[in-house]
């Protein structure tokens, strides 16, 4: 991901000073300068697909929610 961030870094200036066919072929050269860039061995970033609970700014419900209604209304 770095690397790939440096490539288009380097080639940002040359893609906006080109025509538009010259574009197009600085473009195809990024694509194969960072598809051949290697991804070096990563052990043990085997992420597991599952969905995390959000902390949220409220407090769980502990209570029946007619006791918090009364509870509400009393306040």
């Amino acid at each position: 991901m770095q690397g790939t961030r440096h490539h288009l870094i380097n080639f940002i200036p040359e893609l906006l000073a080109a025509t538009s066919t010259k574009r197009q072929r600085i473009y195809r050269t990024l694509l194969k300068v960072i598809a051949h860039k290697p991804v070096s061995d990563r052990p043990g970033r085997s992420e597991p697909r599952v969905r995390k609970r959000r902390p949220k700014a409220y407090p769980l419900m502990t209570k029946p929610r007619h006791e918090l209604r009364n509870q509400l209304q009393t306040a």
